[in-house]
């Protein structure tokens, strides 16, 4: 590892700054974390975590919302292929309902620490709530443009969710699923009102909940 006043001398400050911080700070192992699903009306939110190799920069990695479909796929496989650990945990919409989305955002995130090869001795969240974890962490607002690692783990949640997506759209066809990956499009909205919630719908949510069949005694 480099020593301390020569880290990252290449890296771009904007992005590997948090990073800089941790490591002058004597840790090793930084996660980044972020989630994917939020706010759709179906589907699991999944989070990722990911350890990138210290001064790693990958050109191209950014907020996956800024990102193409294509551009997405690409960088994720080179994530992939780069990071010395990912980690992926989700939580499914009957949890959801169950503990609200961000509790369950929160227990998503954990878990995809939790399933790290490489336990990481410093957490970097994108977002302003923190988890349940003795390891120390830092939330960032809007850290999926301000950290690489957070970037990173965006574009692995979120490439990760499209394709669980996508497989549901062939268990629950008509739905439209693979196209609008669960959130609230106009077309979904009148498949919801046609066919009634599917099993992965979050039956909580308003745009759904209004057509959850009355279970009277």
């Amino acid at each position: 590892m480099p020593h301390q006043g020569e880290l990252f001398s290449t890296a771009p400050l904007d992005t590997l700054s948090f990073e800089n911080s941790a490591y002058n700070n004597g840790f090793i192992h930084v996660a980044g974390i972020d989630e994917a699903g939020r706010g759709p009306l179906a589907g699991p939110v999944m989070a990722a975590a990911v350890i990138l190799p210290a001064g790693l920069v990958i050109t191209g990695v950014d907020d996956s919302k800024k990102l193409t479909p294509d551009k997405r796929e690409k960088l994720f496989d080179i994530i992939m292929a780069q990071a010395l650990a990912v980690g992926i945990g989700i939580i499914t919409p009957a949890d959801i309902d169950r503990i609200n989305i961000l509790q369950a955002t929160r227990r998503a995130m954990l878990a995809a620490v939790l399933d790290l090869s490489q336990p990481p001795d410093y957490l970097l969240i994108d977002g302003i709530s923190t988890i349940d974890s003795m390891i120390p962490q830092k939330t960032i607002k809007k850290g999926d443009s301000l950290s690489l690692s957070i970037a990173a783990a965006s574009i692995i949640a979120k490439v990760t969710r499209d394709r669980v997506m996508i497989e549901m759209d062939m268990k629950y066809p008509g739905y439209g699923f693979a196209g609008h990956k669960g959130y609230g499009s106009a077309a979904h909205m009148d498949a919801i009102k046609k066919l009634g919630p599917s099993p992965i719908h979050r039956l909580t949510f308003g745009g759904v909940k209004e057509h959850v069949p009355c279970i009277c005694s």
